[in-house]
């Protein structure tokens, strides 16, 4: 049995049960009996808990980490220790991995894979936002709950791993997702992030990863060397718009990539608006005779259009040609195989053992070890200074720690100002957001009276009360409160400057936030699950689906009742979500030739009527005007006007008029 097991971590967490077995750690599930609520608590296995530079890194990384707050990232609520156990709390997941889920039901189709991709790229957004790097973005570490929301889970673990030094299963497991620069060693930033991404997206559009090999090794030199096939070279009906995303996040090359998350959120919003969109920046095809230089007039996204009708054009091959292009590829396949076998056995052997090094290093650290390649900076001084007035965002290159600053007694300071603080002022100390600095605050002169802990976060009452070393028996209990935010002190009992006895109970009242119905417009399913979970009222929440015009799909249209109403503990509540909208967008049509215009027509279940109009600017079979014009909403069949080009105005020669014989008038007169 797990030793684990019925134990009570700082008396308060209890083991109940194993859930889950990493290369670092055991994940258990675990009762708060402070809260009352199931949790999830990752020890750190006794091999690493020994090593102490292991467990400074395992802290700061996971303090840092417990800083995320995302409806798309699994929360961090506790980091600790335990006798000799390291561990992390966390959110109890009800759910299944990304992982499962597509091994369960194979490919995804491209809705569900962006429903899906949307909220990662929202909760990358939300990290890189606060300098933290994920570094292992996989399948495996994609939560999907009950209700198809998703939640992003062990950020910072793989740059803790850094200290494994060994390449684990589950590291093997992350090489066909790693990034170029990580295979390479170099170091890496939000980017990496970003391929990990879109080859995740890759993998839920055609049911596997883009590359794939008998050895760790020949599968890094694969995304190093980049040239994936395109998706829809394996399934048919993927719109080209996601397709190019996709690719556009995969580029090998750092520099070509998207840059942020922003910008792939932004690409997937237009394309969520308008599936028949085509963006502007080349997603050239791999792997497909190159077609002729298009004609000026052509936009990217018909030139794109072209080239995937070109890659599609070996279906049309005849049996013969089919078979010779097969034994070609076979040949070339060989050839990949042996050179490869070269690099892994014979020649490569020294070569084979680096990459493994490098790989388990970059797979378990993320290639950023601090020490080297971040920028010292020097510790500024915040002893002297007023604790209210320290605002963090003032020091984006280090962690300054307020949630957790350290409170004591000090007759050479006044309460409230910072006495101490660790590192020291003038140290040089990694940048880039990774070292964090602690910070001790005066309480002034020692006093028996009971501190004034109103608007304070429970831990920091919690120190404050611990300094007062008359042994106080601290109870903590939630109200609900229309004024302090949720987490952090309303009153307590006794009361501020009241007179404290040796071994008194002191009760701390920490608000549940507010009891009125909160604005939920514009959230998402989840997250408006969860800020109404978090009022502890016992709603009873029912959710109805309806369509809009103006909320996107997920996301909540309105509640009954409405935003600033009082609530009651177990009161009714129905929440309304989104099916978007019922309405199509007009394609952009002018300018396309009829043809493939009358096509992209059909995909988009809208009917057509094609006029015809001569032009002396369009070339002939093109579309000249259209109407809807292009962005308009309407129903599905709405039958659209296309004018097209019949080419110039025909000229023909002029018609003669006809000979009529003279008239009497116009005789000349008879000679008398």
């Amino acid at each position: 049995m797990d030793n684990y097991i019925g134990k009570l971590l700082d008396n308060r967490y209890e083991i109940l049960e194993v859930i889950g077995t990493g290369g670092m750690a055991v994940v258990y599930k675990a009762l708060c009996h402070r809260l009352n609520r199931l949790v999830a608590v990752k020890i750190l296995k006794d091999e690493f808990s020994r090593d102490q530079d292991f467990r400074r890194r395992f802290h700061a990384e996971s303090q840092a980490v417990a800083m995320l707050s995302h409806p798309n990232i699994v929360s961090v609520y506790d980091v600790s220790t335990s006798g000799d156990s390291d561990y992390i709390v966390m959110e109890l997941i009800d759910g299944i991995t990304l992982k499962q889920y597509m091994e369960r039901k194979g490919r995804l189709n491209w809705r569900e894979t962006l429903h899906f991709s949307m909220q990662m790229t929202k909760a990358l957004e939300h990290a890189h936002g606060r300098g933290i790097v994920h570094r292992d973005i996989k399948p495996h570490n994609i939560m999907i709950l009950k209700d198809g929301s998703i939640k992003v889970a062990d950020f910072g673990i793989a740059r803790i791993a850094a200290a494994q030094n060994t390449l684990t299963r589950e590291a093997l497991g992350s090489v066909h997702y790693i990034s170029p620069e990580q295979a390479k060693g170099a170091r890496v930033d939000n980017r990496s992030d970003l391929y990990s991404l879109g080859v995740v997206m890759y993998e839920m559009l055609t049911g596997h990863t883009p590359y794939d090999g008998e050895t760790p090794v020949s599968v890094a030199i694969q995304h190093i060397n980049g040239g994936a096939k395109a998706p829809s070279v394996f399934v048919e009906g993927i719109p080209l718009g996601l397709e190019q995303i996709t690719l556009h996040a995969m580029e090998a090359d750092v520099s070509a990539r998207y840059t942020s998350a922003a910008e792939i959120l932004r690409d997937m919003e237009e394309f969520r608006k308008n599936p028949s969109m085509l963006f502007a920046f080349d997603a050239i095809v791999p792997q497909v005779a190159q077609t002729p230089e298009p004609r000026p007039a052509q936009s990217d996204a018909q030139r794109y259009a072209e080239q995937r009708k070109a890659a599609r054009g070996a279906s049309r091959l005849t049996p013969e040609q089919r078979a010779e292009r097969e034994r070609r590829a076979a040949l070339q396949q060989e050839k990949i195989r042996r050179r490869n076998r070269m690099i892994g056995i014979g020649v490569g052997a020294a070569l084979a053992v680096i990459l493994l090094i490098v790989l388990a290093v970059t797979l378990l650290s993320g290639g950023d070890d601090p020490s080297a390649t971040v920028d010292e900076v020097i510790v500024p001084k915040f002893v002297g200074m007023e604790f209210q007035e320290i605002d963090p965002a003032d020091y984006p290159e280090l962690i300054v720690d307020v949630e957790n600053a350290k409170y004591e007694y000090n007759d050479e300071y006044e309460a409230g100002f910072v006495y101490e603080q660790s590192p020291k002022e003038g140290e040089l100390v990694p940048g880039g957001g990774v070292r964090r600095v602690t910070l001790y605050v005066s309480l002034g002169e020692e006093t028996n009276l009971m501190p004034d802990l109103t608007n304070q976060s429970e831990s920091a009452a919690r120190s404050q009360l611990a300094a007062i070393n008359l042994g106080l028996k601290v109870k903590v209990e939630e109200e609900a409160s229309d004024t302090v935010v949720a987490g952090y002190v309303t009153r307590t009992e006794p009361a501020a400057n009241a007179e404290l006895e040796e071994g008194q109970e002191v009760t701390v009242f920490v608000s549940l936030g507010s009891t009125k119905m909160p604005e939920l417009k514009g959230q998402s399913k989840a997250n408006a699950g969860a800020l109404l979970d978090a009022m502890k009222l016992n709603l009873k929440v029912t959710y109805l689906e309806e369509d809009s015009e103006n909320v996107e799909e997920g996301y909540v249209t309105r509640t009954t009742p409405s935003s600033g109403t009082d609530l009651s503990k177990g009161q009714q509540i129905t929440v309304y979500i989104s099916k978007g909208s019922s309405k199509i967008s007009v394609p952009q049509l002018t300018g396309m030739n009829y043809l493939d215009a009358i096509q992209l027509l059909q995909s988009s279940k809208l009917g057509y009527n094609v006029t015809y109009s001569y032009s002396e600017t369009v070339a002939k079979g093109r579309v000249i005007s259209q109407d809807p014009t292009s962005g308009t909403k309407v129903d599905e069949k709405t039958v659209i006007t296309l004018v097209v080009s019949d080419g110039p105005t025909p000229t023909e020669p002029p018609t003669q008029p006809p000979t009529e014989p003279p008239t009497n008038e116009t005789e000349p007169p008879t000679a008398p």
